[in-house]
């Protein structure tokens, strides 16, 4: 029988996600990404149908390497206008006690030092509920707007979030002892000064060598999610992250990213089992098969496959307007997402990807596989996957919104509940303590804990 799957709904804070120009069918709401009831409303649906986490995607950039232009982004509102993810976090936490929240934020954008306390301050506000999904970023136009003058190359960029991520754990893990808020008041004292500690980073990148502005969070440092499946992407991961998420469009790549990635986990002297992985899936649900496969028909006759590409050139840093639609895409090296390019060419040698092909393949659900049908049949279908690939659970992307959300918690999770691969209650605690079953610090064995001061309070 299949193990206890993790699910997360999958979304961004933006009219356009991953189904290109699904923000025109009659049922969709995303046009609301602006008000907050929107985001509340569905942070209760989700908590109803016990989902893990919301996880939130970000860019701080264009996709404008479709034609060199962002005109084809914008007439499809492929994924811009979008909003930054973390202002949501505070109010969806204030109507719900369980929901965890995965939030993208990029190394490449912000310095480490005014990030770490804005996530400090929003796992103190979720009681522990926050995750953070590091991304070294794609996108040359983001770099361009913040003053430079291209991105790093692709492992250089991972070079620079090692750092990034030594910055934040010398602020999470080493700067406050655990007692040096006392609150004292007899005394006068709220902080204990000799219980805090400056850090002293001087790094290839970043020089850092006062104190964390936030005392200790309910988990310190938030569970890291890191999307990358390249070969630099999973050596950071195997060294970071506590949950990966992949986008394999099928179970043969998923199984070898899968094993890839726990390897070089081990390797980090952890154990395989101290991640879970997390492909990127989109459900299309109803009460029979043929509902579903109606429901499913009815979506496509809104897809925009210009917008499509749009999203795939920028994930992959090539220009598909410049291809013949019946050109095969060959394995190009990319200074943006290695592994978008290697899953539709290098990892199947069996296939071969036409770009009318691939246009076709992401215009619902992005660059991950569909499953369309019945609560029994996507059930059969997410085990299948599990069993056969060792992945822990799926990041479910939205078709129409909130729609899939709603059809996951009705349809869904009440089959899988029933077939016992699904909890029928929360776990108790943080996010950690509800993804790994232990305490809501990282785990002993984690890279990160060894910044932990030895000095005792």
């Amino acid at each position: 029988m299949s193990k206890e799957i993790v699910l997360n709904a999958f979304t961004m804070n933006s009219p356009g996600h991953l189904s290109a120009g699904l923000w025109r069918h009659p049922r969709d709401q995303s046009q609301r990404y602006t008000d907050l009831r929107y985001w509340t409303e569905l942070a209760a649906t989700l908590e109803r149908g016990k989902i893990d986490g919301l996880f939130i995607a970000d860019v701080l950039g264009v996709y404008d390497v479709y034609g060199g232009s962002p005109d084809a982004a914008l007439k499809n509102a492929a994924q811009v206008p979008v909003n930054d993810p973390l202002t949501l976090v505070s109010a969806m936490a204030a109507v719900t006690e369980h929901l965890g929240f995965g939030i993208t934020a990029s190394v490449s954008h912000e310095h480490p030092y005014p990030f770490a306390r804005r996530f400090s301050s929003a796992d103190h506000l979720t009681q522990g509920r926050l995750g953070w999904n590091i991304v070294t970023s794609y996108l040359e136009s983001s770099a361009r707007n913040l003053g430079q003058s291209s991105l790093l190359t692709h492992d250089n960029r991972y070079e620079l979030a090692d750092d990034y991520l030594d910055v934040c754990y010398k602020l999470w893990e080493a700067s406050w002892e655990d007692a040096a808020v006392v609150r004292d008041r007899e005394r006068g004292i709220y902080t204990d000064p000799d219980k805090v500690h400056n850090i002293q980073h001087q790094g290839p990148y970043f020089s850092v060598p006062g104190f964390h502005l936030s005392e200790p969070s309910p988990q310190r440092t938030p569970v890291l999610y890191q999307a990358g499946a390249s070969k630099r992407g999973k050596q950071f991961a195997a060294r970071h992250a506590e949950c990966v998420f992949v986008a394999a469009p099928s179970r043969k790549i998923l199984r070898q990213q899968v094993e890839a990635i726990r390897q070089e986990v081990v390797q980090q002297g952890r154990l395989a089992s101290d991640v879970r992985i997390l492909n990127q899936l989109t459900v299309v649900l109803a009460e029979t098969d043929q509902a579903a496969a109606d429901k499913f028909n009815d979506y496509r006759r809104y897809i925009s496959r210009e917008g499509a590409l749009t999203l795939f050139s920028g994930w992959s840093g090539i220009d598909l307007s410049a291809f013949d639609p019946e050109e095969t895409l060959d394995h190009v090296e990319s200074n943006a997402i290695q592994s978008a390019v290697a899953a539709f060419t290098s990892d199947d040698p069996d296939r071969a990807w036409s770009i009318a092909q691939i246009a076709e393949y992401c215009a619902i659900g992005g660059d991950g596989p569909v499953i369309v049908g019945s609560a029994a049949t996507v059930a059969d279908a997410l085990q299948r996957w599990v069993d056969e690939t060792g992945v822990d659970g799926f990041n479910l992307s939205a078709v129409v919104n909130p729609e899939t959300f709603t059809d996951i918690v009705d349809l869904l999770v009440p089959e899988l509940q029933r077939r016992g691969v699904y909890k029928k209650e929360y776990h108790s605690g943080t996010l950690r303590e509800k993804l790994f079953a232990r305490g809501p610090l990282l785990e002993q064995s984690h890279y990160g804990a060894q910044f932990r001061p030895t000095h005792k309070p």
